[in-house]
């Protein structure tokens, strides 16, 4: 099944809400954002594997203790997505840059490549699985 021009643009858009979200703070639009059943890891180039977080529950828990340390300002910038695969839970590959502003001085924080499963729930595309590759600590 391939998928139409406008379920394309409604995936592009959650992964930028995704990001959204957490940048401003708004956790309720950042939780719709993932499957009640979704997970989420994190690996860091030359360190251990973080997770996989399952649940919905357990994302936000981790996405709300990092906000809690935070005391810069974030900015997750999601570029040059495209689609792996097609059908009815597509894979979505996407650059992740993120900068950091604190006293009014922004600096690059990270790079890396988020690898996205998506499903539909409803009329809503979520993602599902959610794989981030980081490219060194920060």
């Amino acid at each position: 099944m391939s998928l139409s021009t406008e379920d394309k643009l409604a995936i592009m858009g959650l992964l930028s809400r995704s990001a959204y979200g957490y940048d401003e703070r708004k956790l309720d639009m950042l939780e719709a954002c993932f499957a009640q059943d979704a997970s989420f890891s994190i690996l860091i180039k030359g360190g251990d594997l973080m997770g996989p977080f399952e649940g919905r529950e357990a994302i936000m828990g981790l996405y709300r203790g990092a906000l809690e340390a935070q005391t810069d300002v974030r900015r997750h910038v999601v570029s040059n997505a495209f689609f792996e695969t097609e059908g009815s839970q597509p894979s979505v590959i996407s650059n992740l840059t993120l900068f950091a502003t604190e006293n009014a001085e922004a600096r690059l924080l990270a790079t890396g490549v988020y690898r996205d499963v998506v499903k539909r729930e409803g009329d809503a595309w979520v993602i599902h699985r959610r794989h981030l590759d980081l490219d060194g600590p920060y």
